[in-house]
C-alpha cells in the first residue's frame, strides 16, 4: 500500500479534496546523484584536527599544572577567544562580497588577491575555521575547564561537583554567546573581516 495511496485518496485515513490529490499526482521522486569525495581533503582537514589538538592539549597540559590557576584561567580564556575568532572568520568569508575584492585587486591592493582566494575557496576556508580550529578549540577549552575546576575546588575548598559544573557551564554560555555575538559582527563586517584575515595569509605566502 505505500505511505499514502492516491487512488483511494487516502493518507493514514485521512481524505484528501480535489486540490489535494492533483499535488500528490505531481509529485516528483527525488533525484539522487552522486556526490564527488574529495579524499585529499578530508584526509587533510582529519589531520590538521589531530596535529592541531594534540599541540593545544599538549600546551594545556604542560602550562596549568606549572603555572597554576592564574595561568589556567588565561590559557582557558584564550582558547575561548582564538575559537570565537576563526568561527568569525569562517562566517564572514561565506558571506563575503567577491566583487569588492576584485576590484581592489585591479587597484593593486595588497591582500586582495588572497582575499580572493579565500573567497574562492570558501568552503573549505570555512570547514577548517569553524569545524577545525573552531571545534577544537571547544572541546581543548572543556578540557581546560575542567583543570581549572579542580584548582579551584582544592585552592577555596569547594566541592568539586560545585565547582566543575558552575565552571563548565560559565565556558560553555561564554563559548556560545561570543560565538553568536561574533557571527553578528561578521555579517555586518564580512568583507572587513575577510580582508584582515587575507593580510595575515599574505605574510606567509605570495600571490601571482
Amino acid at each position: 500500500m505505500g505511505f499514502f495511496n492516491i487512488e483511494r485518496n487516502t493518507m493514514f485515513g485521512v481524505k484528501f479534496n480535489k486540490e489535494q490529490k492533483y499535488f500528490l499526482k505531481t509529485i516528483k521522486k527525488p533525484v539522487i546523484k552522486r556526490v564527488k569525495i574529495d579524499k585529499t581533503w578530508i584526509i587533510f582537514i582529519t589531520l590538521s584536527a589531530f596535529i592541531i589538538s594534540l599541540l593545544m592539549a599538549l600546551f594545556a597540559e604542560i602550562t596549568i599544572p606549572r603555572f597554576g590557576l592564574t595561568a589556567g584561567i588565561i590559557i582557558l580564556f584564550l582558547f575561548i577567544i582564538l575559537g570565537i575568532i576563526f568561527d568569525i572568520i569562517g562566517v564572514a568569508v561565506m558571506i563575503a562580497d567577491i566583487e569588492q575584492f576584485h576590484s581592489m585587486a585591479a587597484k593593486k591592493i595588497k591582500g586582495a588577491k588572497h582575499g580572493i582566494k579565500l573567497i574562492q575557496n570558501r568552503e573549505r576556508v570555512a570547514n577548517f575555521c569553524n569545524d577545525v580550529v573552531g571545534d577544537v578549540c571547544g572541546i581543548i577549552s572543556g578540557s581546560a575547564a575542567l583543570v581549572v575546576a579542580e584548582y579551584i575546588s582544592i585552592g577555596f575548598d569547594i566541592p568539586r561537583l560545585i565547582s566543575v559544573v558552575v565552571i563548565t557551564a560559565i565556558v560553555g554560555a561564554l563559548i556560545i554567546g561570543g560565538k553568536a555575538l561574533g557571527k553578528n559582527f561578521a555579517s555586518n563586517l564580512s568583507n572587513f573581516i575577510v580582508y584582515e584575515a587575507a593580510q595575515i595569509t599574505a605574510l606567509f605566502y605570495k600571490i601571482k
